[in-house]
């Protein structure tokens, strides 16, 4: 009994599923994002803006156009979108106190500068303007040149 060697192919053909959907969809969402942050970024260099309201409306942007991103990484790939809103609060509430925390220690460390330059008499903080007004001074008469 010989055997006839019959060539069989098997083709399986795979539809994306909802979730690889939704993962391309985010990934295209952040690669733009990103792309406009870098954009916004790169301008403030190149433009060479002084500062002031444009200035800080383009960094303000960039700081929602980040927390979007974050929004986006934490719900579609740490999956914290699909959780119930007890779990959601568990993970963000403690988030939203670290952040708290953060621009209290900015806002305390501003502070204690302040203080520091304004009652330690040992101690002034240099500036570009008090450099400026010891170049602007004559020189002492008598002096050795």
């Amino acid at each position: 009994m010989e055997h006839a060697n019959v060539a069989t192919e098997i083709t399986i053909h795979h539809e994306p599923s909802d979730s690889t959907k939704r993962i391309w969809k985010v990934f295209w969402i952040l690669l733009i994002i990103t792309m406009v942050e870098l954009g916004l970024g790169l301008s403030l260099y190149a433009l060479s803006l002084p500062e002031g309201l444009r200035m800080h409306l383009i960094k303000g942007t960039i700081i929602i156009l980040s927390l979007a991103k974050a929004y986006y990484i934490v719900s579609v790939f740490m999956h914290l979108g699909d959780e119930i809103r007890n779990m959601i609060m568990t993970i963000v509430v403690p988030l939203m106190l670290f952040i708290w925390f953060i621009l209290a220690f900015i806002y305390d460390g501003n502070s204690y500068k302040n203080l520091r330059n304004k009652y330690d008499p040992y101690y002034k903080e240099r500036t570009i303007e008090q450099k400026e007004k010891k170049a602007e001074t004559p020189a002492q008469p008598g002096g050795k040149d």
